[in-house]
Formats: C-alpha cells, sequence, structure tokens
C-alpha cells in the first residue's frame, strides 16, 4: 500500500499477547493468520487475494505497472501469483517450524531439508523468469509479494534458515535491492521497526520482541 501510495491505517497484531487468536480478529480471518485487509465492509484475508484486490482497486498491475485492463498481462501475472501463494508461501510456512508438523527432532529435520531443496528449486525457477525480463521493468505486486518471500527464506528456521545468501540468484538479488531501496519500501520497513539497510538481500529482525514476531 505504501508502494502503490494509498491512505492506510496500520493495526499491529500481537502475537506474543495471542492478539491473533482472538475472537475479534478470528471474526476477520477465522484461520488467525495475518495479514487482514479491511476496506470499508470489505474484509480480506490471504495475501495474493489482498495483493490481487490492490491491483484491481488502483487499475495497475503493480506501483508503476500496465494496466489492470490488459488481460494477457493480468494473466501472466495470476499465474506467478498462484504459483507464490499455493506454492512458495505454502512451502515457507513449513519451512518456519517444522516441530509443528512432524513433532520429533529427527523428524522435522529432515522436512526442513526437504523443504529447503524444494524452495531452492522454485528459487531456479523464478531466476530463470526474471533474467528473460528486462532489469528495468516495472515492478508488479507478485515481485513485492516475492520479496517478502525472499526475506522470510533468509531469517527462518531462526537458527537455520532456509538460504543462507542470495549469490546463487543475481536476477532475484537485483529485483530485490530494487525493492529495498524504494523510498516508499522503506517507510513500510520503518513501520514494522525492520532495520532498512539491505532490508531483503541481507535482512535482519524486527527490533521487537522475538515471540511478538513469530508467536513463539
Amino acid at each position: 500500500m505504501e508502494m502503490f501510495g494509498l491512505p492506510f491505517e496500520a493495526v499491529r497484531v500481537d502475537r506474543a499477547a495471542q492478539e491473533h487468536r482472538s475472537a475479534a480478529y478470528l471474526d476477520k480471518n477465522p484461520q488467525g493468520l495475518i495479514p487482514v485487509l479491511e476496506d470499508g465492509p470489505l474484509v480480506l484475508f490471504e495475501t495474493g487475494a489482498i495483493l490481487w484486490y490492490l491491483a484491481e482497486k488502483t487499475g495497475r498491475l503493480g506501483p508503476e505497472g500496465l494496466p489492470f485492463e490488459n488481460v494477457e498481462a493480468r494473466a501472466s501475472m495470476l499465474k506467478w501469483m498462484f504459483f507464490l501463494s499455493n506454492t512458495v508461501h505454502a512451502d515457507l510456512r513449513i519451512g518456519f517450524n517444522p516441530r509443528r508438523y512432524i513433532d520429533t527432532e529427527a523428524g522435522s529435520d529432515a522436512l526442513l531439508r526437504g523443504i529447503a531443496a524444494r524452495m531452492h528449486e522454485h528459487f531456479d525457477l523464478i531466476e530463470g523468469e526474471l533474467s528473460s525480463r528486462s532489469s528495468d521493468e516495472a515492478i508488479l505486486v507478485t515481485n513485492i509479494y516475492f520479496a517478502a518471500l525472499v526475506r522470510w527464506a533468509q531469517l527462518y528456521p531462526l537458527n537455520d534458515p532456509i538460504t543462507s545468501d542470495l549469490d546463487r540468484w543475481p536476477a532475484i538479488e537485483e529485483m530485490c535491492h530494487r525493492i529495498e531501496t524504494d523510498p516508499a519500501a522503506r517507510r513500510a520497513f520503518d513501520a514494522e521497526f525492520i532495520p532498512s539497510d539491505q532490508a531483503i538481500t541481507l535482512p535482519r529482525l524486527p527490533d521487537l520482541p522475538l515471540d511478538s514476531v513469530t508467536g513463539v
């Protein structure tokens, strides 16, 4: 929303206080997941759906992207939005805390190795796609979504992140650098207490109590 230049009011949800499990929040998102977007009577959850709505609302596929009415461009972006939401984001959620899925150390370690291998395959696929485009192409909402996932993959799990650097994927690194140096993105990082120097390409945890960020 910062990058689209849309006015908004941010409401922080404190995981440490289990606010995401409160009745008021579950009424907005019964999964208890973040984020939620409220726009008048409309309440949306699911990151991909929120981003798609913002693109449609502003009439642009990105902050400086093609018009939303461009059918071919919209269909192409929707393909990648589904891939990010259904595959990349879903795998990262498993990797965030594998013990949530397999309650043994050996099993969760094996699961994390499998997720890391899958994530590297996903990154390879996206690297090929980005490498085929012009480096000065307008940033799309799918780029913004993926950049947030790239940050996550380098931070979590806390003691064994899925990937430690982006040297293997120069096109991804360049795209993330373009976003992290955008003034609007830097305002968003500051609002979330995220150190904004290389917030995506060399990320650090927010300057907040850890349990208020992770909930664990």
